[in-house]
């Protein structure tokens, strides 16, 4: 069986470790699953590449910046105009419908565009394994079968989504399924982690292709390091480093929920 997949990278061409994931995530499931893979990367930011809709499957990346800052700009009317395009198409009768993931700051773009909650930039950075929390939507969540609660992922984002509208989210036909740790020593609002809009369009603002051998290299380029050392402490970075070779953690995370994704689109 042939499948085609569509992933629009949003990196606007920094380095970064989630293009690297998620094209190994998609190209393993489909060994393991035996199809004939058709995969293609459109860079939306730098070159303004959207996929038609001949794809079956598109996966939708993180990126760097501010998800308000691309508002009317080019890239971003095309990707508006390209998540129109998939709207129009899987409310359609007969059209077999094609599903979406969207990640981090994909995902931002997702909540600005259906109105579904606050975009705003954190009072510090976010970046390392942090617990996710479900809400009972979350529980009965597909794509989260076989996860712990709370479940651990990688969060790497100076935004965020909160003060969900959750009339809103279920006038779209959405459900609010996973929100931000508990902090009770800090007064900041949880943040938004987990909204399936749609039957077919659901999104995490964590990074679900995130590998801990990706991400333990991140933490140990010596800028990061002290970055993290110098806000939080050395003993956070450490407990970073922990986080990473705890197989019930970040990769148990990998593992289950965009493989999930992927073997839910083909129902």
């Amino acid at each position: 069986m042939q499948i085609k997949i569509a992933i629009l990278d949003l990196y606007n061409g920094q380095p970064n470790e989630g293009m690297r994931c998620l094209q190994e995530i998609v190209t393993n499931w489909a060994q393991q699953q035996q199809h004939a893979l058709v995969l293609n990367i459109f860079e939306v930011r730098q070159q303004v590449q959207l996929p038609d809709l001949s794809y079956d499957i598109y996966i939708s990346s993180g990126g760097p910046g501010s998800p308000l800052s691309g508002a009317d700009s080019k890239w971003e009317n095309a990707w508006i105009n390209w998540l129109q395009k998939l709207e129009a198409w899987n409310n359609t009768s007969g059209n077999k419908p094609k599903p979406v993931f969207f990640i981090c700051h994909s995902f931002q773009l997702a909540c600005k565009y259906y109105k579904v909650g606050q975009v705003c930039k954190r009072h510090s950075a976010a970046f390392g394994a942090f617990p996710v929390h479900q809400l009972q939507a979350g529980k009965q969540e597909t794509l989260f079968q076989g996860l712990h609660d709370p479940f651990y992922a990688v969060d790497s984002r100076n935004y965020q989504v909160v003060q969900p509208d959750l009339n809103r989210i279920q006038e779209i036909g959405g459900q609010l399924l996973a929100i931000e740790k508990e902090r009770p020593h800090v007064p900041y609002e949880r943040a938004i982690m987990a909204i399936r809009f749609n039957k077919y369009f659901i999104g995490t603002q964590f990074h679900p292709e995130a590998d801990a051998e990706g991400t333990s290299k991140h933490l140990q380029r010596e800028d990061k390091k002290a970055a993290i050392i110098e806000s939080y402490g050395e003993e956070k970075w450490h407990s970073m480093m922990e986080a990473m070779i705890n197989p019930e953690k970040i990769n148990h995370t990998q593992q289950h929920i965009l493989p999930a994704f992927l073997n839910n689109a083909l129902l």
